[in-house]
């Protein structure tokens, strides 16, 4: 141990007569190794965002979305202006009764027409639910509360702004309480939620800009229509239910089941007015995906420490030629070939080592001062990323040295005390 640490210590002052050289030498395990955590924690931090928006979704649900089908005759014409097409109350209740997987059923239905608050006027939708609805839907209330059993059992005209809603109707004044307008009929407000988190922008936004009713209060007083005008014209769409959300009840049992709710609903609907969303499905596709950008982005940072262990080989090359009479007097002395080998091995070591641990700062610290100065962009240091940049770099000097060592044990003494 002693005599391992009198050749460390030999190393250390070898380095420390040329400091410049040594830094530079470094640079390239520096730069390679900051470089790898810097972007695995840019990837790492992309990824873990998209697939935390894919869980705020839930992971054990099955999302089932009305669509209305192409105006190529396949939609239901109940009258000239009217179609019906969606979802039904049975399609909710077959999925319930038929499946033992899943725990819970929510019913939405959307609402078209204008939400009035005194003299402002917005055109957006109502979403009709069921007090369990933020249960399955991951959703939170920023103030006040969501409706109960007896406000749903009793059809109570009361809503729950969306956050971006609550802004525009309200600026900055207290919306609970307030009396908002759908259409002719007036509700009391009673709740605003938090800004959605969710993978599907366009669905953040809808639920942002909406009013959350009771479905037995649409039922009652909206009745099973909706009505769009645009451009002049007047369409009439007769859906009863525009979403269902199915929750299981584990992980394992989501795909199967959607599949088969799947194969239920097309034996009912003879039109493709329907489709199909599982998070969980989304959310493999997502960590598989991390997955593939984590070993390109390895194998480039393998290539990148590669280049900078090539550096040290050229530079330790160039030392045991600059050496070769120190080698040749140790040699004389009785050095033994074994002791001249670990020499030049801890010298190497000890640049791919100093040189990763300052990368590996350098990278941590890239990271967090790139989510400093952009708060939109998330970055995410793993201990497995850095332990792999700094083990390949240590891998890397090891093998850059190894050629030079061996190469200065082999010298013949009398060949290299003639040395000039």
């Amino acid at each position: 141990m002693s005599r391992f640490l009198r050749i460390a210590a030999l190393g250390l002052r070898s380095l420390g007569l040329h400091p410049l050289r040594s830094f530079l030498t470094a640079l390239g395990i520096i730069i390679g190794v900051g470089t790898v955590i810097y972007m695995l924690a840019l990837i790492e931090g992309r990824a873990r965002e998209i697939q935390d928006r894919i869980r705020a979704r839930g992971s054990t649900n099955i999302l089932i979305k009305a669509r209305k089908p192409s105006d190529d005759g396949r939609a239901v014409a109940t009258r000239s202006r009217e179609i019906q097409y969606g979802l039904t109350y049975d399609d909710a209740r077959r999925v319930r009764e038929t499946f033992p997987e899943v725990e819970v059923i929510v019913p939405v239905r959307d609402v078209n027409g204008s939400i009035y608050q005194e003299e402002m006027r917005l055109d957006t939708i109502a979403m009709a639910t069921v007090p369990w609805y933020l249960e399955v839907a991951r959703g939170k209330l920023a103030r006040g509360r969501w409706f109960t059993d007896v406000e749903f059992g009793t059809t109570a005209p009361v809503g729950i702004l969306g956050s971006e809603l609550a802004v525009r109707l309200f600026a900055y004044r207290d919306p609970l309480n307030a009396k908002v307008r759908l259409g002719s009929k007036v509700f009391t407000v009673i709740g605003v939620l938090e800004p959605t988190i969710t993978s599907d922008p366009k669905e953040a936004l809808k639920k942002d800009r909406a009013l959350f009713i009771p479905l037995s209060t649409v039922r009652e007083r909206f009745g099973e229509r909706n009505v769009k005008t645009t451009s002049g014209s007047m369409d009439i769409e007769r859906v009863e239910l525009h979403e269902i959300m199915v929750q299981v009840k584990k992980p394992s049992d989501v795909i199967p089941t959607a599949s088969a709710i799947a194969g239920m609903l097309a034996a009912w609907h003879k039109n493709d007015d329907y489709e199909l969303d599982v998070p969980l499905a989304l959310l493999r596709e997502a960590e598989e995906e991390a997955k593939k950008s984590r070993k390109q982005y390895g194998a480039i940072a393998a290539i990148s420490l590669l280049v900078g262990g090539i550096g040290i080989m050229n530079i330790m090359l160039a030392s045991v030629t600059e050496r070769t009479r120190e080698i040749g007097i140790r040699r004389a002395l009785g050095a033994r070939r074994i002791f001249i080998t670990s020499q030049f091995l801890i010298e190497t070591l000890i640049l791919s080592v100093v040189g990763g641990l300052i990368g590996v700062a350098g990278g941590i610290g890239a990271a967090y001062i790139h989510s400093a100065l952009d708060p939109n962009t998330r970055t995410n240091v793993t201990i497995a990323s850095v332990l792999l940049a700094f083990g390949i770099s240590a891998l890397v000097g090891v093998l850059a040295g190894l050629y030079p060592a061996v190469r200065a044990s082999r010298m013949d003494p009398i060949e290299a005390l003639r040395h000039d």
